[in-house]
């Protein structure tokens, strides 16, 4: 009887060191989403806030490298076709010639291929 009175105490004491830790990757996208919320609230965005706090809770509930890395592929497309899609676009300006509009429109491309640079980058643990 005290030997399960013992095993019982000694398995509730060790049940939070067994409890799963969060990976190296989660907790760099949690920091890096609790450093987005103070900048919204410093920029008076509420409604920034509440999604942000939003995306902090699914994240402690349910990050996984998984998910994080099927995240990051979505992503990747995402921008990918963003990138194609204002190539085209530049290459429509530059058969019209219209020198406004060229430089428009590489300014958008520009800003397309970063953020595919920004979706390829890896999470910093």
């Amino acid at each position: 009887m005290k030997q399960l009175i013992l095993a019982s105490v000694l398995a509730f004491a060790a049940a939070p060191l067994l409890a799963q830790q969060p990976s190296a990757a989660c907790e760099a996208k949690r920091a890096r989403i609790e450093a987005q919320i103070s900048q919204a609230q410093a920029a008076g965005n509420s409604r920034e806030v509440a999604g942000l706090q939003k995306a902090l809770r699914a994240n402690k509930a349910h990050c996984s490298d998984a998910s994080l890395a099927a995240e990051r592929e979505r992503e990747i497309r995402k921008a990918t076709k963003k990138v194609a899609a204002r190539e085209k676009e530049l290459a429509k300006a530059k058969r019209k010639g219209d020198p406004d509009k060229i430089a428009q429109r590489q300014s958008k491309l520009d800003e397309a291929r970063q953020e595919l640079a920004e979706a390829e980058k890896p999470l910093q643990p």
